[in-house]
């Protein structure tokens, strides 16, 4: 198993200035990075790409950042913006080495609304198409997408598992896989090890956070349930951790953290990564 660390624990965006934090992340002992990028002109790939491999690093994954204007059931402006930066994250992708475009592909964060159920339904078939076309394109370059299910509070649009494996059989694409994190899961999932096996194959990317957003481990998650639940389904890709402190104050206020959940970024890290290791012994 590998083990991974999410950006935007540390900065946002993430620039070519952010790749000293490379080094810190490999000496900590993570295999890998995933990159959250904001915006396509933010880095230089092949910049981002020589740094993780100097400091004997991969990028397990490209993390979407679905924020305002970007939303596949949005307005046409909207959805033909998200599709131009989905597919520009797409095609910077081999040139970092990486393999997975993860995230709530679907809507913008933090759009959650009662949507009677004709409008659901319209908006169903119109992420679906769109899925579909970028789904088709990551085919082509043999990338994957991963759609991951948020809690009911950042979207009213995919909320569990079965949603997401729904859409995907909806689309039948074999790059379109599923994503799904352990914080969204404690809310929105009765039994999240059952929902991992649900998944199986179709499990194309994997975040661990802890249940209050901090250091995995540090939580009431039954974490050995999922463990085991990961290895029952042969998920041979990183397990990545996403969890956020104040101290980069855009994420901070966007995941609604307001107070200090870890004594620091690199606690929250160094921790949690720990922890993960002895889950996954071997």
């Amino acid at each position: 198993m590998k083990f991974g660390i999410n950006t935007f624990l540390f900065s946002s965006p993430f620039t070519n200035g952010d790749i000293g934090y490379f080094s810190r992340f490999k000496s900590w002992g993570f295999d890998t990075v995933e990159i959250a990028l904001e915006n396509l002109t933010d880095i230089d790939a092949h910049t981002v790409a020589k740094a993780l491999s100097d400091d004997g690093l991969s990028c397990a994954s490209l993390c979407a950042a679905m924020g305002p204007g970007r939303d596949l059931r949005g307005t046409p402006a909207e959805q033909q913006t998200a599709l131009d930066y989905l597919k520009g994250l797409l095609d910077i992708m081999p040139e970092l080495g990486c393999k997975v475009l993860a995230g709530p592909l679907y809507s913008v964060v933090g759009r959650a609304e009662a949507t009677p159920p004709e409008d659901y339904k319209r908006q169903w078939e119109t992420v679906a198409g769109h899925l579909l076309t970028l789904a088709e394109h990551a085919e082509k370059a043999g990338l994957l997408l991963a759609i991951e299910p948020l809690n009911r509070y950042e979207t009213d649009f995919i909320n569990t598992g079965a949603q997401a494996l729904r859409m995907i059989r909806e689309v039948d694409s074999k790059a379109l896989t599923v994503h799904l994190d352990t914080f969204h899961m404690n809310i929105e999932e009765k039994h999240p090890a059952e929902t991992i096996l649900e998944a199986g194959a179709r499990l194309g990317h994997f975040h661990a956070s802890g249940s209050d957003r901090g250091a995995p481990g540090n939580d009431h998650t039954d974490w050995q349930a999922i463990a085991k639940a990961l290895q029952q389904v042969n998920y041979t890709g990183p397990v990545v951790i996403e969890s956020f402190t104040p101290d980069v104050k855009v994420i901070a206020r966007a995941a609604s953290i307001w107070r200090e959940i870890e004594p620091s970024q690199e606690a929250l890290a160094t921790q949690g990564l720990k922890f993960l290791r002895s889950c996954f012994p071997g």
